[in-house]
């Protein structure tokens, strides 16, 4: 193997010293985090998918900073590198910590804040051994696509081309665009046809411009495995659930009520979405068994390369070559474990108090898994790109492996289930910030940047995020929420199996209930409920904005599904089951699996949306446009703009209802569409056509040619 280093001269010689870690480029660098780490968050919890966010940002970088004088070519990969930093660690966090409200468990910011921070840093600590190794050795064999795409950005922009204009375009249009559907109600959200002559189907779209961007971005190959999964769960499994079961007199496990009574809606609630959950799971570890020989090259690489280095002699390095020292990477490391095992010893998750032995193995686990799939995790992505990395499959491996030493030792109750997803957590935030961090250094290694100063660029773009994540995540987890009145019997008294009593003195409207939640009971969907003690029954059922259809959380209800399928066995096998075989059906295809299982899971309301965005890259590009994210063209930059509006404006109109919710803004204020439309703000036809109006201007700029001087 030979050390390209030798031979390769990067866009900035190692010998000239120009302007890098400068003030402006890190406050651009860390706002560029905050946003994108709420939009990721925003679109990730919606439809389970994330997309880089280092063109976008290179692009507007080299936009902006020349408002405040011509920035250079460092300054803005410094940018980029801070700012990219923000969405990995928000695709981490949401992959994996929602899976506490899964189990009961609540959403604190100061928790999310911490395990966000400590995965992040983890994730840039365990890299700066490993970059001489994979970004500079292997510089011909690994081509870290999305890091290298981003440095032909940002050559092209120093040679004088122009692109911000495509990103600012789709960020204002789908800024508009959803900011007069989610908070002014022109027109519905989810415009959706239920053919009579096929009883259980359910045809429908959620029109946003952020699945419309995802759809473009990720081409028309993938966008239509994930819609084939939709189609196989919405146009197959559930009216063939609905055309067996709508006999039965009575509810059908997991079901609580019987089928013939249940909604579409309802009928993927109860068994789709467990067996989509067997789906993910069973693709993700395919996914991972099928990189082993990388991740078992990629260690022995990493362990030979840290030996080397240790016995080497001190050499004198050049700007390029000057990472952060090894004494850093050691003291940080069991500085941050130290930190984890003092949250979980004397600040534990309301309800989930652990000994100090098990606080001080979940530490050194993060350690173990941590160090081992950050390294598979960098290797990975310089092969295959960022999009193909299996972060949710390294995660659910992490996870298994901790439920089981868990249930050896006989830690089986619900406070090691919090234990055990606040490892996979800090993991999966390490392995998803250790991928984008590896193809920022690629970026920077290919620009001629300073290493060290990247690495201190990503640790201010991480804690600049962190802010932000988990305010976002509550965000939506209490603005999507629902009240839904209903009627069922319960024995405060005699709760059944699944259930328990986590209040007796909730306020809701001004009556006092008790706050049940409910995992796994044969009586009642999983779930938050309000009983009424004066009335003797249940009243209302209060579904959380995250796991509902709006913010579905794919991947963190797997999470969830994994770890009470291993320590609290309280699991639907035969739907499981049922996702697993599913999956291996279609390798056998020949097809990958991921994005179909994902598809499987999702509402078809997200997957035909995303759908339509791969449609219109086909009709821009014909059969050449499926390079996914590390190709920069007119259209992906209108469609990163696209997803940056929708999320950012969707965002805001969240707050906005729960600014109403509070009583700072009066209910309904900014709700004009029906007074100016009237009738109209209620047509799915009219919904669809306004996506069809947001879809040509896609395919309008997809059309451009990009201009550079």
């Amino acid at each position: 193997m030979a050390d390209s280093n030798t031979t390769f001269q990067p866009f900035i010689p190692a010998s000239q010293e120009i302007p890098e870690f400068s003030v402006k480029a890190l406050i651009l660098g860390a706002l560029f985090g905050i946003l994108f780490g709420a939009v990721t968050v925003y679109l990730g919890l919606r439809a389970g998918l994330t997309v880089s966010a280092s063109i976008p940002i290179a692009v507007l970088s080299i936009s902006l900073l020349r408002i405040f004088g011509r920035g250079t070519i460092l300054e803005n990969n410094i940018v980029q590198t801070t700012g990219s930093a923000g969405e990995s660690v928000a695709a981490g966090v949401i992959f994996t910590l929602p899976a506490l409200i899964f189990l009961g468990f609540p959403l604190e910011y100061t928790r999310i804040f911490l395990l966000a921070l400590i995965g992040g840093w983890l994730g840039i600590l365990f890299m700066i051994p490993l970059r001489r190794q994979l970004i500079v050795k292997e510089h011909g064999n690994l081509t870290y696509p999305e890091g290298t795409a981003c440095a032909d950005v940002l050559v092209a922009g120093e040679k004088g081309g122009s692109f911000a204009g495509r990103v600012f375009a789709g960020l204002g249009i789908g800024g508009v665009y959803a900011f007069l559907m989610h908070a002014m109600k022109f027109w519905p959200t989810t415009p959706e046809y239920r053919p009579s002559w096929f009883t259980g189907a359910s045809v429908k779209a959620e029109v946003t411009p952020e699945y419309l961007g995802v759809g473009y971005i990720i081409g028309p190959k993938v966008a239509g495995t994930i819609f084939a999964g939709g189609v196989f769960s919405w146009l197959l499994m559930i009216p063939a659930i609905k055309f067996f079961g709508g006999m039965l007199p009575e509810p059908l496990y997991p079901g609580t009520i019987p089928i013939a009574e249940m909604t579409p809606n309802q009928i993927w609630a109860s068994y789709i979405r467990p067996m989509g959950a067997g789906a993910v799971a069973a693709a993700g570890l395919i996914t991972l068994m099928r990189t082993m020989p990388t991740i078992i090259n990629a260690f022995k690489a990493g362990v030979k390369d840290l030996s080397a280095r240790k016995g080497g002699a001190a050499q004198v390095l050049t700007r390029t070559e000057n990472d952060l020292p090894m004494n850093v990477v050691m003291i940080g490391s069991i500085a941050l474990v130290l930190v984890i095992w003092g949250l979980l010893t004397f600040a534990p998750i309301p309800g989930a108090d652990t000994g100090v032995l098990a606080n001080l193995l979940s530490a050194l686990l993060v350690v173990v898994f941590g160090f081992l799939f950050v390294t598979v995790s960098s290797r990975i992505v310089g092969l295959i790109g960022s999009s193909a990395n299996p972060v949710s499959g390294m995660t659910i491996a992490t996870l298994m492996a901790t439920c089981a030493l868990f249930l050896i030792a006989g830690w089986t109750g619900g406070a090691y289930s919090a234990l055990a997803i606040t490892i996979g957590g800090v993991v999966c935030v390490a392995a998803a910030n250790a991928g984008a961090t590896s193809q920022d250094l690629k970026t920077g290694f290919l620009v001629g940047a300073t290493p060290y100063k990247q690495q201190l660029g990503l640790m201010v773009g991480v804690m600049a995020s962190v802010f932000v994540i988990g305010l976002t995540l509550i965000m939506m987890n209490e603005g999507l929420a629902e009240y839904r009145p209903t009627q069922m019997p319960f024995d405060p008294e005699a709760p059944p199996q699944g259930v328990q009593i986590e209040s007796r003195a909730f306020q809701h409207e001004g009556t006092n209930y008790y706050l049940i939640n409910a995992i796994g009971s044969r009586t009642i969907p999983d779930g938050k409920f309000l009983y009424n003690p004066a009335s003797g029954q249940i009243e209302i059922q209060w579904i959380q904005g995250i796991g509902s259809e709006r913010a579905a959380a794919p991947q963190a209800r797997l999470m969830a599904t994994v770890i009470n399928g291993i320590l609290n066995q309280q699991l639907p096998w035969g739907l499981v089951l049922l996702g697993v075989f599913l999956v291996v059906a279609v390798e056998l295809l020949g097809v990958r699996s991921l994005a179909f299982a994902v598809g499987s899971y999702l509402s078809i309301g997200t997957t035909l949306a995303i759908f339509c965005g791969g449609i219109v890259r086909w009709m821009a590009e014909g059969k050449g446009g499926d390079h996914g994210e590390g190709e920069v063209s007119s259209g992906s930059l209108y469609a990163s703009g696209l997803i940056a509006g929708g999320g950012i404006f969707g965002l805001a109109a969240i707050g906005i209802a729960l600014l109403e919710q509070s009583g700072v803004l009066t209910e309904g204020a900014f709700e004009l569409g029906p007074s100016v439309l009237g009738s109209l703000t209620e047509s799915h036809i009219f919904s669809v056509f306004m996506f069809l109006l947001l879809a040509a201007s896609l395919y309008y700029y997809a059309k451009k040619r990009i201009t550079t001087k």
